[in-house]
């Protein structure tokens, strides 16, 4: 029985990484390129045990080509940027709250 749930959960993990590479691919492969700014930094405590971890999560707001005023959630950290800072990223226009950094 417990195997059971621990592949249940390997395949819940295995189908959400699938599902975010698909998405980072059509944002690279079709995504509108613009400006966006990093309008908020949040931190996120995780500790296993003896361990403690701060994970970043970043966020930009931009504007989408039909003036629509948007905050997305940046799928990899843009390495040192501030709040205020300029990036630049792609998106979809059917889902403008994914960003991805152009490099």
């Amino acid at each position: 029985m417990k195997i059971y749930i621990v592949l249940g959960i390997i395949a819940v993990v295995v189908i959400v990484a699938v599902l975010n590479i698909i998405r980072v691919f059509k944002i690279r492969k079709n995504g509108i390129e613009t400006d966006a700014v990093i309008s908020r930094i949040e931190e996120q405590d995780s500790s296993d045990g003896d361990d403690y971890t701060v994970v970043y999560i970043y966020y930009v707001s931009y504007r989408t080509q039909e003036g629509k005023t948007v905050e997305a959630k940046l799928n990899h950290a843009p390495g040192r940027t501030r709040v205020g800072d300029q990036v630049r990223i792609k998106y979809l226009p059917e889902k403008p709250n994914h960003a991805i950094i152009v490099k």
